[in-house]
């Protein structure tokens, strides 16, 4: 059954002070809204519970890529067409600027944001795996002031998180610190674009001489959680890419996941799909450039 918009408030104040009031006189009650890309399909589902709306769409605190010496902030309402078009996100965060391309049609690009796909919490998200490996945190903003968390302990369960009910994410900080890494991405799925993940990876290392000295892996679609793979990266770590190296690693990346079957894929599906990723990104690094 479609909603009837009757039955929702919509409303815009047009500051970010006024926007966090808002959440703190009723807490629970404001669900936040940017682009809206997620919303509007619960909406047209009618499940969308929440039946007052405050957006942030034009508020201009949150849509902008803020660059420091050491580190890249970036806005929650900050689309992924902001993210692709973005000279030096392209440049020093490949991973993300990827899965911005992955995520939906250009429409949906240019409505969609970072904020949104974090705080929507899907385990599916594409975006998530590179903000895991490139170990972001996170600004979050309330009336009582500000708080700096990792990323990485943002996802709590199943689309849930530690988002307190009167705070909103403001904002992304990801430290200049990438530059001379290796880094891999794909997204396996039905088709190239507008698609649901049935796997999703993104990966960074760097190479001592024929030692991994850092690797960092990340999944989506296979946890309740976007995935960090630590138990994987320490079987890489310290060691050279021989064939045991890769054979261990994907047996590892095989056991670490936790996929489920659903309508998309399998969970013997899945687990293949990643013990092959790693595997391939281990092939592709030891076959790099600058691994020569």
């Amino acid at each position: 059954m479609r909603s009837d918009p009757v039955d929702f408030e919509l409303v815009a104040p047009g500051s970010l002070p006024a926007v966090l009031s808002l959440l703190a006189e009723r807490p629970g009650k404001w669900l936040p809204i940017a682009g809206g890309t997620d919303v509007m399909v619960q909406y047209a589902a009618g499940k969308l519970t929440n039946r007052s709306l405050v957006s942030l769409w034009k508020l201009p605190e949150l849509r902008r890529i803020e660059v420091s010496d050491d580190e890249l902030r970036i806005g929650a309402t900050t689309t992924y067409t902001d993210l692709r078009q973005h000279e030096i996100t392209r440049d020093e965060l490949p991973l993300l600027v990827n899965a911005a391309a992955w995520t939906g049609g250009i429409a949906n690009q240019n409505r969609g944001t970072l904020g949104g796909n974090i705080v929507n919490a899907s385990p599916a998200a594409d975006s998530l795996p590179a903000l895991l490996v490139y170990d972001a945190e996170l600004i979050l903003a309330s009336v009582r002031g500000e708080r700096r968390v990792p990323y990485g302990s943002f996802h709590i369960g199943y689309r849930k998180t530690i988002l307190a009910a009167d705070e909103l994410v403001k904002a992304v900080c990801i430290r200049r610190q990438f530059r001379g890494f290796f880094s891999f991405s794909r997204k396996v799925g039905p088709r190239n674009a507008q698609a649901i993940s049935k796997v999703c990876v993104a990966a960074l290392a760097r190479m001592k001489g024929e030692i991994v000295e850092d690797v960092r892996i990340a999944m989506g679609s296979v946890a309740p959680v976007p995935l960090r793979m630590e138990k994987t990266e320490r079987v890489i770590l310290g060691n050279a890419l021989d064939a045991v190296t890769l054979q261990r690693a994907r047996l590892a990346a095989m056991d670490e996941v936790q996929p489920i079957d659903d309508i998309r894929s399998t969970v013997a599906y899945r687990r293949a799909v990643c013990g092959n990723l790693v595997e391939e990104f281990l092939a592709k690094l030891a076959a790099s450039p600058t691994n020569s």
